[in-house]
């Protein structure tokens, strides 16, 4: 089996008031730690979902060897960037599942990956969620079979409530941690940015 890593990131940050993947964070910026840290998961591609800021975040990033998708319907919300994600993997890429990663969520351990993958493999159901202590989480592992469903997607919300229509559909992976953080604040910023240079 093969998965692709998808990282979104087209949002425009409406209440941080400016791009937070350009925030400054280690020696380099949010998304380009994000994107190191999806690249480091065991994962065969990695795709990364642009859209508000595209041309400067573009030129800001290091990207290495991911490739870059572009959402031009990026206003919609988060359900655009899930629909064109999976049109271009459909397109270019031959892998049987999708790795949905959010692009301001710094901190995901590769740990929480590889055990995802791994339960997904000894299982029969088409997706797998992150169950941290209480709730459902990020990132989340879907088979290619189900890619259709998720592209009917509209507005501002994820697939969270697909899952929850369809708990057959299901594989919960419980961790013991809290769900890793969003950044979408200052306070966020100040609490989550490494206390080093060069740290991630």
């Amino acid at each position: 089996m093969t998965t692709a890593a998808v990282v979104l990131a087209a949002g425009a940050s409406r209440r941080l008031g400016r791009s937070k993947q350009l925030e400054p964070w280690g020696d380099s910026n949010l998304l380009s730690n994000v994107v190191a840290r999806t690249r480091a998961f065991p994962v065969d591609e990695v795709w990364v979902v642009l859209g508000h800021d595209y041309e400067r975040i573009l030129e800001e990033t290091e990207f290495g060897d991911a490739g870059v998708i572009e959402n031009p319907e990026w206003s919609e919300g988060i359900a655009s960037s899930i629909r064109v994600a999976l049109d271009a993997l459909t397109r270019l890429s031959r892998v049987d599942k999708a790795l949905i990663v959010m692009g301001d969520q710094p901190s995901v351990p590769v740990e929480v990956v590889e055990a995802l993958i791994d339960s997904h493999a000894r299982s029969d159901h088409q997706v797998s969620v992150p169950k941290y202590r209480y709730s459902w989480g990020n990132p989340v592992l879907v088979d290619r079979a189900l890619w259709p469903r998720l592209m009917s997607l509209e507005g501002d919300e994820g697939a969270q409530r697909l899952w929850q229509a369809h708990p057959d559909w299901v594989n919960e992976v419980w961790f013991s941690d809290l769900a890793p953080r969003d950044v979408d604040t200052e306070t966020d910023i100040v609490e989550l940015r490494p206390k080093h240079p060069g740290s991630v």
